[in-house]
């Protein structure tokens, strides 16, 4: 019987999001850092493709000394304190 063929998909948000990843990773974990990691995490979770997004968010993850439990429960803290993306299409949904 023959392999199933790669069914990898390309993300639509690919090249911005790929932008955004990078200035994680050579960032550090502010408020507004914390927040775009947990949201491009949410959004790439269970995605059939974008596997070097997916990496490199654990790998940042890993180099900020987090869990994804610890990266959620800082992030809500954040959200509850202040509006993080003030200024910036606030009252835009953007998760998927």
């Amino acid at each position: 019987m023959a392999e199933a063929p790669n069914k990898d998909q390309q993300h639509p948000l690919w090249k911005s999001d790929r932008d955004i990843i990078n200035g994680l990773l050579a960032g550090e974990p502010n408020e507004y850092n914390l927040v775009e990691l947990a949201r491009l995490i949410i959004r790439y979770q269970g995605f059939p493709g974008a596997r070097d997004i997916q990496t490199d968010l654990a790998k940042v993850l890993k180099q900020w000394g987090l869990t994804e439990t610890a990266l959620y429960e800082k992030t809500r803290e954040i959200h509850h304190a202040a509006q993080v993306y003030k200024g910036r299409g606030a009252k835009r949904d953007d998760w998927s």
